[in-house]
């Protein structure tokens, strides 16, 4: 699924984190449902994204971050650290609406002269 980025985002620019979903044998699965979320480490909800539903999601998804997403918070100075959580379901031989969940985590830079 989502997975854990060494990347940078730019302080109220644009991110795009790609999910990925994959049923238990490794394959692309398209899942019947997907929404993601938005959070610091200590799990603070980031600009409202909380449990934000994908529509007719498929086997891979671009979730496109910018702006507010992106600014640092009171008390962030230099670098603010993000997580994005994803949680899917599918359906597969094994059952009915399995889960899939995922995090991918980024750093966003505090570019000088953003206010």
């Amino acid at each position: 699924m989502a997975q854990k980025l060494n990347t940078h985002a730019e302080e109220e620019g644009t991110y795009v984190i790609t999910a990925t979903f994959k049923d238990e044998d490794g394959n692309a699965e398209d899942v019947k449902t997907a929404k993601w979320s938005l959070t610091d480490r200590d799990g603070t909800v980031i600009n409202s994204r909380s449990d934000v539903a994908i529509s007719t999601p498929t086997s891979s998804e671009d979730i496109v971050l910018s702006g507010n997403d992106l600014a640092l918070q009171s008390g962030e100075t230099n670098l603010g650290i993000r997580i994005l959580i994803v949680e899917a379901t599918y359906d597969s031989d094994l059952g009915s609406d399995l889960p899939l969940k995922g995090e991918a985590e980024f750093i966003i830079d505090n570019l000088v002269k953003v206010t």
